[in-house]
Formats: C-alpha cells, structure tokens, sequence
C-alpha cells in the first residue's frame, strides 16, 4: 500500500481516484499530478514503481497545502474570524450556517436537533 502525504492510498484504484484520498487533491489537481509526472491516468496505483510514487509525493510536498497544513491553515482562518468578530466569525461561534442559508426552516445540520418550546400548550 502506497504511502503519501501520511495516508494511505488504495492500491487497486486508478492513480487520479486514488490521490483524491489525499485531503486537498481533488479530481483536477490529481489530473494535474499526472499530466506534470507523465504518469499513465489508467494506470493503477500498485502498477506505479517506487521511483513513481517518490515522485508524487516529491511533487505533493513541493507544490501543494495537504492533509495536516491544509487543515491546520482552515482552523486557523476560521479562529481569525472569530476573534476579529466579524459576521461570519459570530455565525461561526453561535454554530449557524456562515454562507448566508435560510435559517427558518432547515439548518438542522449546523443547529443541531429541534428543541421543544418548553412553555407551549396546546
């Protein structure tokens, strides 16, 4: 099993599907990869030789944000809002939708569970 940027990527799969495990490579940027290093799309990831996957990861580290910097960089975006407290950061810190979504109805996914109005009768 191939190991890049810290994950493990599947070895039976296609080497652009296999390298969007990696968190910050989507498709394109995985097409990109292969087109830069001439490697083969059709080619599955336990067909690529060692020299092949040191140069994708050679390649990963040079050029791209990935996996634990990636993450660590979004965070650290999100907690300059917050402490800014601007919109987006107060949205943030009260666990609302940020992007400007209804919030009537729905939302349930940031809002968590509905909550009974405790003082209501009917």
């Amino acid at each position: 099993m191939a190991r890049i940027a810290g994950v493990n990527i599947p070895t039976a799969k296609r080497v652009p599907i296999a390298l969007t495990y990696i968190t910050g490579i989507g498709p394109r940027t995985a097409e990109t990869i292969c087109e830069a290093l001439k490697i083969e799309p059709a080619r599955r990831v336990n067909q690529l030789t060692d020299a092949e996957v040191l140069a994708i990861r050679e390649y990963i580290d040079a050029n791209l944000t990935v996996e634990g910097d990636l993450r660590r960089e979004v965070t650290m975006n999100i907690k300059r809002l917050m402490d800014l407290g601007c919109y987006r950061g107060l949205r943030h810190r009260k666990g609302l939708p940020v992007r400007g979504q209804r919030t009537h109805t729905n939302a349930r996914t940031r809002k968590g569970p509905a909550k009974a109005i405790a003082g209501k009768k009917k």
